[in-house]
């Protein structure tokens, strides 16, 4: 029986070193091949005016031939033709799939309107996409008329939504009028994204507001202590570390860590203030989530549409070009840099918890 436990062992032994072997081995190729991902990009080009053109007049076809044919006469020829039209759906479909993502060749005399589209996570982690593609914007001879911006975020970390705010900053510096269009959610840093605009722009149940900052620490001083396991924490300077996740938390840490979200708080309606200086901040800042309606109401928003209104109202007045930065990856880099970054965070996580900024909008 001790043999047989002994061989297992081994065998665990073994097989965790082929691992760890193997995903160093993907992290140091993976982390090699970063250094120049941000010359490997491209940005992709749609003519958005076009695509909604050819839907528009495919529609209206196919409905003039369904008109012309629906006689009692001849309701039965409908079927053999609905099979016919479902084919030439498809042909066009694809023929307009492969147009619409072609650069741009001509563009009309029409001004022109970008399209951009932000999706948000925890850490804004389309940060770097959205700053290639305002780079893109500001090189353009001549500028664009206007730009919309459809915005998905329930919010996250304080720096990282703080620079892609940031990022749409800069179109407002430039003079470069901004709409932000919010179908399902732009919260907390997802509003502070928002407010950069010259219009917001949300669906009637899309969620607005959000303007707080929470943080969340678990503690496992008392677990530890119970089990005569101590924990040692030093720093240079009293506020280095407030609150520990394995140390003992003091009253006075917790003190300067509140002090510090209230801070947090301040400079979050600070920026919000001065580009919606219109806003009762006293009403909307505590915290509280609004739907559109009720957001146009408090003057979270400037007026109730979808982002598919929007772009169907401005494809008659101007030539709508989605931009998109896409990053061409090595094939390292598809194989193994999401995996390597996920053990790379989990092992992180692992030795550093006290280090970890548990603070967010």
């Amino acid at each position: 029986m001790i043999d047989l436990v002994i061989s297992y062992g081994l065998f665990l032994l073994k097989t965790l070193t082929v691992v760890v072997a193997i995903v160093l081995v993907i992290v140091a190729v993976t982390r090699a091949s970063q250094g120049d991902s941000e010359q490997k990009g491209h940005i992709r080009i749609t003519n958005l005016s076009d695509r909604l053109k050819k839907q528009r007049e495919e529609i209206e076809s196919a409905v003039r031939e369904m008109q012309s044919d629906a006689r009692p006469s001849v309701i039965h020829r409908l079927r053999s033709r609905s099979a016919k039209l479902g084919e030439i759906f498809k042909k066009k479909a694809h023929k307009r799939d492969e147009a619409a993502n072609d650069p741009v060749e001509e563009i009309s005399e029409k001004p022109v309107a970008v399209v951009l589209e932000f999706k948000g996570d925890m850490k804004a982690s389309q940060v770097a996409n959205l700053r290639q593609e305002i780079n893109a914007i500001l090189a353009m001879t001549p500028r664009p008329d206007k730009v919309l911006l459809r915005l998905t975020s329930p919010g996250g970390l304080v720096h990282t939504y703080g620079l892609a705010s940031s990022q749409l900053s800069r179109l407002r510096d430039a003079g470069i009028p901004l709409t932000v269009c919010v179908d399902t959610v732009a919260a907390s840093g997802g509003y502070m994204m928002a407010v950069c605009a010259d219009e917001i722009v949300a669906a009637p149940f899309a969620v607005l507001g959000s303007i707080g900052v929470v943080a969340q620490v678990p503690n496992l001083h008392r677990f530890l202590k119970s089990r005569e396991v101590d924990v040692e924490l030093h720093t240079a300077g009293a506020h280095k570390r407030t609150l520990t996740v394995l140390g003992e938390n003091t009253p006075e840490g917790r003190r300067k860590f509140k002090e510090d979200l209230e801070h947090t708080h301040v400079l979050f309606k600070e920026w919000i203030r001065a580009r919606r200086p219109t806003l009762n901040l006293d009403e909307v800042a505590d915290g509280s989530i609004f739907y559109g309606s009720d957001a146009l109401k408090k003057g979270l928003c400037d007026r109730v549409a979808t982002s598919d209104d929007v772009l169907i109202e401005w494809m008659h007045s101007h030539q709508l070009v989605g931009l998109h930065w896409h990053e061409r990856k090595s094939l390292a880099a598809r194989l193994g840099r999401e995996g390597a970054d996920a053990v790379m965070d989990r092992m992180e996580d692992m030795l550093a918890r006290t280090d970890r900024d548990f603070t967010r909008l």
